[in-house]
């Protein structure tokens, strides 16, 4: 059979299973990535298991969430990973180097391995030929100890591109293009592997903001194939000797195929709340703006800013507008500086942010009240801004520059010529950022400040359930709803009581009391629970907090692998329709649980308070069984010999 160039790697990195769609293999895991925050709680679990050195061929911990140092905490949390970090012979990125996706294309992607990193947005390196997957904090920190990553082989949903781009259409407008045919939901099960003629006008930084974006189907991740653009790339990144040649068999067999041909894309923009609610820019009129962020993992490249850079350059930045522009990495900005291109952007008005995550997390830039705010970042979600009322709207960096001067959002295509971006033969590598591990590593020691509490750990699983309906949640819950993120709540993430306090904070405000005042208990979800980020604080909260089980129509990937590494047992309906059976607070039961997890039963959900039997289903592997008995992950893995 002719293969596609997804199973060449699995087939390449397969330690143990069948590849076969739907079954659960082991992958070797190559590199890992984490940020803090998510790394704390890597690290904290890394410890737990008593390691003395990493199995993966490279690790690196970055830091560019949490860099807005208002009190100890964040501080206190570098600290400690850099600490960890220097202990278990992982590479460390400090504060300011840049944004950890960006940084990891740059400097240590491969075309052909595998990368697994505690943030959903891990992906980009796809743009590489690098099968990059996002997945919980425990993964991670199971991958760097045991040098493994267990994953059930998903569908290969291929997207071939044909033609080439229109003048002032980029890669963000194609990815907004493929969420606006798919749907945030469009992907899930799948890995999106992309082919055709049109592969070969994209760059890989290009492709790296197609397959970032990728996140937002509910893919497992998307890739590119390693051609001679990507060759390019490495050489001009001094990293010529880490490229391979990989790409899929001509005829490759796929699950799925659609065709995009290029040159139907217009600009485009996804309106609030929600990454595939796009529509072309021309089709909404007279939209003032009052905010303009450009940056974030997906479109915070030399090339994207030097596009804005050339846009700006002898225009004004609208009287009404708030520009903010956060670079990818310390190098673009050192390139910038040396070229002009920083100085046209600040004499154009343009507030200059360091090299980190920035506004795309909430930390920081919150826009005023009742504003539209324009970005070029991967996420929309309301209130992810730091603003509840705020409007914002993605788009491409050419879009925002433009619409950042005539103070509307614009059709870049109405704004004359579009310039043209010079690539330099080789691009600046300065390593005086990055703190790489030392040989000799027996006595050191991790610094923990006061912030950073143990996280929790479950019991077993019982053979029986008994709770409340702590909540009731609509469609396409994120896990900004479940945990939210701002400025405020980052600096507490590895502190998991004080971040109770603020559980499911966009829907309703007293979560954690109805927890405590009942003993913990259950929530049911809608379609699609537990989209967006891969942040596990979503599954450690609701533990901490005594949720026993989740029930909803359907899960997102990410997330329900984390409830299942936390021991929270996640189950769908049989019958979708018998979510409006449940309301907040009916008593149920769930009964002979393990049982029927060994028999590949459905269980019998009792709503003692409605007097009905609703039937229920476990969507996992024999293994995710075995992690959920042990009450989670962890726990599973100390068993283990290997």
């Amino acid at each position: 059979m002719k293969k596609s160039l997804v199973y060449k790697i699995l087939e390449k990195n397969l330690l143990e299973g069948l590849l076969k769609e739907g079954k659960e293999v082991s992958i070797k895991v190559n590199q890992t990535l984490t940020q803090d925050s998510t790394g704390t709680m890597v690290y904290l679990q890394l410890e737990s298991m008593g390691i003395k050195n990493i199995k993966t061929d490279l690790s690196v911990a970055y830091i560019d969430h949490n860099t807005l140092q208002s009190g100890f905490e964040n501080a206190d949390d570098h600290e400690f990973i850099k600490s960890a970090a220097a202990k278990y012979g992982i590479v460390f990125s400090k504060p300011g180097n840049g944004i950890c996706h960006q940084l990891h294309l740059e400097r240590f992607g491969k075309p052909g391995d595998v990368l697994i990193g505690s943030d959903s947005h891990t992906p980009t390196c796809g743009g590489l030929g690098m099968l990059s997957i996002g997945s919980g904090g425990l993964d991670v920190a199971i991958a760097m100890a045991k040098g493994y990553y267990y994953l059930k082989v998903p569908k290969i949903l291929n997207i071939e591109l044909k033609g080439k781009l229109n003048s002032w259409v980029s890669a963000k407008d194609v990815i907004l293009y493929v969420l606006k045919e798919l749907s945030v939901k469009g992907g899930v099960g799948y890995i999106v592997e992309y082919s055709g003629e049109g592969v070969k006008e994209l760059s890989v930084t290009d492709r790296a903001t197609i397959t970032n974006m990728g996140a937002e189907l509910g893919a497992t991740t998307s890739i590119f194939p390693s051609d001679a653009v990507t060759k390019d790339f490495l050489i001009k990144q001094n990293r010529e000797a880490d490229f391979t040649e990989i790409y899929a068999d001509e005829n490759a067999v796929y699950d799925k195929k659609i065709i995009i041909n290029l040159e139907d894309i217009k600009p485009m923009t996804a309106k609030p709340h929600s990454p595939d609610n796009v529509v072309c820019v021309k089709d909404i009129n007279e939209l003032k703006v009052d905010q303009v962020a450009i940056g974030s993992c997906t479109n915070s490249s030399y090339t994207d800013l030097m596009k804005v850079a050339k846009i700006l350059k002898g225009k004004k930045v609208h009287p009404d507008v708030s520009l903010v522009i956060s670079p990818g990495s310390s190098n673009i900005i050192k390139m910038m500086s040396d070229n002009g291109a920083l100085g046209d952007l600040i004499c154009a008005g343009a507030r200059i942010l360091e090299a980190a995550c920035g506004p795309c997390i909430g930390m920081g830039q919150a826009p005023k009240t009742n504003a539209i705010s324009l970005r070029t970042f991967n996420r929309n979600f309301k209130g992810r801004c730091g603003t509840k009322n705020a409007d914002v709207y993605l788009v491409s960096p050419e879009t925002a520059a433009v619409s950042a001067i005539t103070g509307y959002l614009t059709d870049p295509s109405n704004f004359g010529q579009m310039p043209l971006v010079d690539i330099p033969d080789k691009f600046d590598v300065y390593e005086n950022y990055f703190i790489y591990p030392t040989e000799n590593r027996d006595n050191l020691e991790v610094i923990m400040g006061p912030n950073i509490k143990p996280f929790p750990v479950n019991q077993g699983l019982n053979e029986m359930i008994n709770g409340k309906v702590l909540l009731k949640t609509g469609d396409n819950i994120t896990t900004d709803d479940i945990m939210p993120s701002n400025a405020k709540l980052l600096p507490f993430r590895s502190n998991i009581p004080e971040l109770s306090k603020h559980c499911f904070g966009t829907i309703v405000d007293n979560f954690d009391e109805r927890a405590k005042n009942n003993d913990g208990g259950i929530v049911i979800g809608g379609e699609n629970y537990g989209q967006g980020s891969s942040r596990e604080h979503a599954a450690l909260v609701p533990l901490y907090l005594g949720v026993k089980a989740v029930i909803a129509k359907s899960f997102a990937r990410i997330h329900k692998a984390n409830l299942i590494n936390s021991g929270i047992i996640p189950l769908v309906f049989k019958d979708k329709e018998d979510y409006d059976r449940f309301d907040e607070f009916d008593d149920l039961e769930l009964e002979n649980i393990i049982e029927a997890l060994n028999n590949k039963e459905e269980l019998n959900l009792i709503n003692n308070t409605k007097k009905i039997t609703t039937k229920l289903i476990f969507k996992g592997s024999d293994r995710d069984i075995e992690i959920l008995k042990c009450g989670g992950y962890l726990n599973y893995a100390k068993g283990l010999n290997n």
